[in-house]
């Protein structure tokens, strides 16, 4: 059969206002299987309440942040995926071949899968699937820059695809088990953007049923899914999964309300756990508890070094040196959030930390400001320079943010002024705060960002990602500029090599550390609680997302 060749679209790249999908994007670090009790039982409906914005577009491919992740996990599914211990594994794709020269990878696919339109699963569907996430019209980021170096794929057989890429990715299977590039049905986005938000189609456990905006969504299980053999124990079989009849997924932005709805049994499943909730929990015999922190990148704060007063390296460290996280962490979060001092979160292997950078010593901050020109005081205590003060601003997205987090940036709003910084905090909807990112209206952001490995450091920090992808968000937001920086994060991401990759990324971590363009704070928190009701549930490892396939419900 002839070879079929699909290129990468090469139109300009345009900045559009659907950068508001964004929310952070996914590596290993799921929650282990939840012990289970009985014998499984079929039907029922299950309700759950996420505290996360409610999407505006169910398909992942467009935009692709993390609430679209949570509820795409059940009606989606990825060419591969990652066992407990992070190793890639096979899901859609049963095997992959890696040319010498890295520039090829060759993907045999399952023969046993369709869409639940009933259209196959083949070669020319992968094809489609890396074409919509490309197209610049789809406005995709996470999955964009995950697959930016896939130039061509070729339809070798109906379930032989080549990808062929520009340069060497070493990420390339870690970026295909991410649910931003999943499988959809090659007949279902051929529709209008709006009707394939609405209803995207997968080859996953459940089937997108109703969306009522501002409320729920309701998912229907698949009776034809076929479970990847590698996920589903031997004893489960294939035709009895997924057992619940049905998913409710509400949205319930009020942490309060969501608890009440768990304790209460309105709901089944609760996600943005709260801290003193996490601790409550702990007592209760009808509610567990589920910890699946996300890969990537660690919650942390980035510093705009694009632009003053930033742009100085000693303006920023004296800010780190001001402000006492840990402190602020132990009295926020009882227990349930462990300091971080490295960009990348403490589920990824490679990453490395650097306590002492960030140790509290208001004696160097006061020195460094005096050094940067910051020397004089206003009536107010706030460090000025030519007649302007030392403000900074911090916009913050209320739909990203948990309280606790929120009360962690007013403390650190207070320490720093002990030594004349004026941090002015922006409360914003995710909208608004995007839009903010986008203006370059602010100096401080934290900008939670979730990618399977360590490749996540090239997304954020190499000098190409201040650059938009066609949503119009741009990931590099410290706004890192750096060519030694950029010549390590290139190199990490073309080698295989385990060793030279290992030294490639811990030198780039350092340069980001010891030029103070982030506080990191602490790994990126996913807590779930569950009532007792539930059983089977995990959490996915490539994206850390609850799933639903093997759970049922006891009553």
């Amino acid at each position: 059969m002839p070879l079929r060749r699909f290129s990468r679209p090469r139109a300009v790249v345009v900045v559009t206002a659907t950068v508001a999908l964004l929310l952070a994007a996914c590596s290993p670090g799921g929650g282990a299987p939840q012990e289970a009790s009985g014998e499984p039982v079929s039907g029922g409906t299950l309700t759950y309440a996420s505290g996360d914005a409610e999407p505006s577009c169910l398909d992942p491919h467009v935009g692709g942040n993390y609430p679209q992740a949570l509820i795409a996990t059940q009606y989606l599914e990825s060419l591969v995926s990652l066992d407990e211990s992070g190793e890639v594994i096979p899901w859609l794709a049963t095997e992959w071949q890696e040319s010498d020269d890295g520039l090829s990878w060759e993907f045999t696919l399952r023969e046993d899968v369709e869409f639940t339109d009933g259209t196959p699963f083949d070669a020319e569907a992968v094809a489609a699937n890396i074409a919509h996430v490309q197209d610049p019209a789809t406005a995709s980021s996470t999955g964009y820059l995950a697959l930016a170096k896939i130039e061509n794929v070729v339809a070798v057989d109906d379930h032989l695809v080549r990808l062929e890429l520009t340069t060497p990715d070493s990420a390339l299977l870690e970026s295909l088990s991410q649910i931003w590039v999943a499988m959809e049905s090659p007949r279902a986005l051929e529709r209008s953007q709006e009707e394939n938000c609405a209803a995207p189609v997968g080859t996953g456990p459940f089937v997108v049923d109703e969306w009522e905006r501002q409320d729920s969504v309701t998912l229907v299980r698949n009776d034809g899914y076929s479970s990847p053999p590698a996920d589903v124990p031997a004893d489960a079989g294939g035709a009895g999964l997924p057992y619940l009849e049905s998913i409710v997924w509400r949205f319930i932005p009020d942490s309060a309300s969501r608890y009440a709805a768990l304790q209460s049994g309105e709901v089944q499943v609760i996600d943005n756990a709260q801290p003193d909730t996490i601790r409550s929990a702990e007592t209760s015999d009808t509610i567990k508890e589920l910890d699946a922190p996300r890969p990537g990148a660690s919650n942390r704060i980035e510093l705009n070094s694009g632009k003053a007063p930033f742009d100085d390296e000693r303006v920023r460290e004296a800010f780190i040196r001001s402000v006492n996280v840990d402190d602020g962490i132990e009295g926020l979060f009882f227990g349930t959030a462990e300091r971080s001092y490295s960009p990348l979160s403490g589920v990824e292997p490679l990453g490395l930390g650097e306590p002492d950078l960030f140790a509290v010593d208001i004696d160097a901050a006061a020195t460094l400001l005096d050094e940067a020109g910051w020397a004089e005081r206003d009536a107010d205590g706030y460090r000025v320079k030519d007649g302007e003060r030392l403000t900074l601003d911090f916009p913050v997205s209320t739909n990203q943010s948990i309280p606790a987090e929120q009360s962690l940036f007013e403390q650190i709003q207070a320490d720093a002024k002990t030594v004349g910084f004026e941090v002015t905090l922006h409360p914003l909807d995710l909208s608004s705060w995007y839009g903010a990112l986008a203006e370059n209206d602010y100096d401080l952001v934290s900008a939670p960002y979730t990618k399977v490995g360590p490749d996540v450091l090239r997304i954020l920090y190499h000098s190409a990602s201040i650059e938009p992808a066609p949503s119009g968000y741009f990931a590099n937001l410290a706004q890192v500029d750096d060519p030694a920086l950029d010549d390590l994060l290139t190199r990490a991401s073309a080698t295989s090599d385990p060793d030279d990759r290992k030294s490639l990324y811990e030198q780039a971590q350092r340069i980001i550390l010891e030029g103070y363009y982030i506080l990191p704070l602490y790994d990126q928190q996913n807590h779930f609680l569950y009532s007792t009701t539930v059983q089977g549930l995990r959490a996915m490892p490539t994206v850390s997302t609850p799933t639903f396939t093997e759970a049922w419900l006891t009553s």
